[in-house]
């Protein structure tokens, strides 16, 4: 699962011009990423065009064994949207000259149990449980930062590395609040149309950073630009005024 926020009204110049006012964050539930460059990202995306994804991992010449054990440990069956904790598994500045990852970590133990185990759930379990949710109460999640302390062990070009938390505990610096609500899933399969999400809507002292997070400038914007051509919709930039 991955987990994408767009705060509004965030003021200063962005690195990314086609939105002025607004400042992305996106996660995922795994704590790194399934590949630790931009190299052995190519490499298992054309595997994955051949349908054959794990030769990417089982390869005897360059093999990323490792990769697939650590992306084995993490995965597992999620409960609900509202319940998995989410990682930027890349790096971002967090003012001059210091590193962070950040993270969001429910607030609350709950959990949904998972319909039908330990046969296959049903496709929209997890729309299911966040509609569930949040029609009885709101939720709120800890987003924390984590900065690197270690230039070795924390590094800015693998994204596979899990940053120790002995080095460098996990802060928290904010609540994101989703407030109680008859989720409106009309509005968002609307707005899954017109919005586009970039890890560079952002502010200079928040720039991502590594080599995964430059390739990532160049795919998120030409994917955006594709579908909004493919869609005949122009580039969205959201306000207030456009919340329900």
């Amino acid at each position: 699962m991955s987990i994408s926020v767009k705060i509004l009204e965030v003021t200063g110049p962005k690195l990314l011009h086609e939105e002025r006012f607004t400042q992305d964050f996106l996660a995922v539930c795994t704590p790194t990423f399934v590949t630790g460059d931009i190299q052995s990202n190519a490499s298992l995306q054309r595997a994955s065009l051949q349908n054959a994804t794990i030769y990417h991992f089982l390869n005897l010449r360059q093999s990323h064994v490792l990769d697939l054990i650590m992306q084995g440990l993490w995965t597992k069956t999620q409960s609900s949207p509202l319940e998995a904790p989410y990682f930027s598994c890349v790096p971002y500045l967090m003012g001059e000259g210091q590193a962070m990852q950040y993270s969001f970590w429910p607030k609350s133990g709950h959990r949904t149990p998972v319909p039908r185990l330990p046969r296959r759930p049903p496709d929209d379990y997890l729309r299911l449980a966040l509609e569930q949710r949040l029609s009885r109460e709101t939720v709120d999640l800890d987003m924390k930062v984590q900065v690197q302390t270690d230039s070795f062990r924390m590094p800015l070009e693998n994204a596979s590395v899990l940053w120790p938390e002995n080095l460098s505990p996990r802060v928290t610096v904010a609540t994101l609040r989703l407030p109680q609500q008859a989720v409106d899933f009309a509005y968002a399969a609307k707005m899954a149309r017109l919005l586009s999400f970039n890890p560079w809507h952002c502010i200079a002292d928040h720039r991502p950073l590594g080599n995964q997070s430059r390739a990532r400038k160049v795919m998120y914007t030409a994917l955006s630009d594709l579908r909004h051509r493919m869609n005949a919709e122009p580039h969205f930039e959201p306000s207030s005024s456009d919340l329900p």
